[in-house]
């Protein structure tokens, strides 16, 4: 992504996230709106990666490299890289450009000599559950988050580089 491109990338993650506001509460649904246009993907070494069609951004993705702190709500950080904010305009969904931002974080992640990546995806994202684990993604319930004390899980995933 380009510096200038930051405001056209966390509109399109709203856009992308904007169907999942009817499965939260109003105060759950302003924290992830909160957390998606936060400053936080611009910091600690985060890296965000697009894909355009016809010169038009339909799809990012960021990955925060080992050790930094990907969340804001959590002074937690992983020893592995983290996979955050995967978003894929919904009127093009289907062709493969999440799949395709993903696998660019792991080959990323392979060339930095990480052995594991990991993500999070909150319990009611089952289409991105899906495209994870689809991906050998797997499920790690210790590395689960509850954020707001609301029963919504955000669910941990990790992947093995090395195989």
């Amino acid at each position: 992504m380009k510096q200038q491109e930051i405001q056209t990338v966390r509109a399109l993650r709203l856009k992308g996230y904007g169907e999942y506001a009817k499965h939260v509460s109003p105060e759950h649904w302003g924290v992830l709106k909160t957390s998606l246009l936060s400053d936080n993907d611009i910091k600690n070494n985060a890296r965000i990666f697009v894909a355009e069609e016809d010169g038009v951004i339909v799809g990012s993705v960021v990955l925060f490299p080992a050790s930094t702190q990907a969340y804001d709500w959590t002074d937690d950080v992983q020893e592995f890289p983290e996979i955050r904010m995967l978003s894929v305009d919904p009127d093009i969904r289907g062709k493969g450009i999440g799949r395709a931002l993903v696998v660019h974080c792991l080959e990323l992640a392979k060339a930095t000599g990480s052995e594991q990546i990991g993500l999070h995806t909150a319990s009611f994202m089952t289409k991105a559950s899906a495209l994870y684990e689809s991906m050998g993604f797997q499920r790690v319930p210790e590395r689960d988050l509850e954020p707001m004390n609301d029963g919504i899980v955000v669910k941990g995933y990790q992947l093995n580089l090395l195989t």
